[in-house]
């Protein structure tokens, strides 16, 4: 995959060279550029932003700097992301959906927006979520490691992503490693057992209570398989005797 970013700040990327991501870039399975769109600005301050007419606070960016820096490299099969507090919330679901294209595009923006024709370059606004940042950078480079990692050949077995939070539609299962005993605390038996079908049921259990009892809208559109619906109408109705008792 073929990543552009289009910033005033190509440095704060430099997260994106390091570890995996990093590791990728060097096998050729991503291919990162920034692009600092300033030095595609004509006026004699270098100026990518202006006031917004009409009135209004704030500065927007405008349109030229970016139209050009776009027209620098090529992108007519890409999808163009526009980082924006009023965009579509990204999740796992589209983090898999971006990890299927052959090139993605960034634009990041700053001060109080962007001039509206700058969407006409665009086939996704994306928020990172219900809050506001200083700039696109770093939601940018939250959504490029989200998306990397589905890459295949980025990470070292499928099932590393698949087993994930979110990617099954669940939290992910608590787990553990050596010793067996770590001050007063054991793993537990059925991890020890070797028996993989008693060790799936466990983690598929643990996994539901997770979700049921930390994000249980996650289970609104969770497609549960018949052992999934028993183990959950299990939980719950261990969950409400255990209430029942308190009160």
């Amino acid at each position: 995959m073929r990543i552009d970013i289009l910033t005033l700040f190509p440095d704060m990327f430099s997260p994106l060279h390091q570890s995996i991501v990093g590791r990728a870039q060097e096998k050729g399975l991503i291919d990162l550029h920034t692009h600092d769109f300033r030095a595609h600005a004509t006026n004699k301050q270098r100026h990518v932003d202006d006031m917004p007419y009409g009135g209004g606070q704030g500065m927007l960016l405008m349109p030229q700097p970016i139209f050009d820096a776009m027209d620098s490299f090529s992108h007519s099969q890409a999808r163009v992301i526009l980082l924006d507090p009023a965009g579509k919330k990204f999740d796992q679901k589209m983090a898999e959906t971006f990890s299927k294209e052959t090139q993605l595009v960034f634009i990041c923006g700053h001060y109080e927006g962007y001039d509206e024709r700058i969407k006409t370059l665009v086939t996704d606004e994306v928020s990172l979520g219900d809050f506001v940042l200083t700039g696109g950078e770093v939601a940018a480079t939250v959504m490029i490691d989200a998306v990397a990692r589905l890459i295949p050949g980025v990470l070292g077995k499928q099932e590393s992503y698949e087993e994930d939070s979110f990617s099954s539609g669940l939290l992910e299962y608590p787990q553990y490693t050596r010793p067996e005993m770590f001050r007063g605390m054991k793993v537990p038996d059925v991890l020890m057992s070797g028996h993989h079908e008693n060790i799936r049921k466990w983690r598929l259990k643990e996994s539901l209570k997770k979700t049921l009892e930390r994000r249980p809208d996650l289970l609104e559109t969770y497609d549960a398989s018949t052992e999934a619906l028993k183990m959950l109408a299990d939980l719950r109705h261990s969950s409400k005797a255990s209430t029942d008792v308190v009160e």
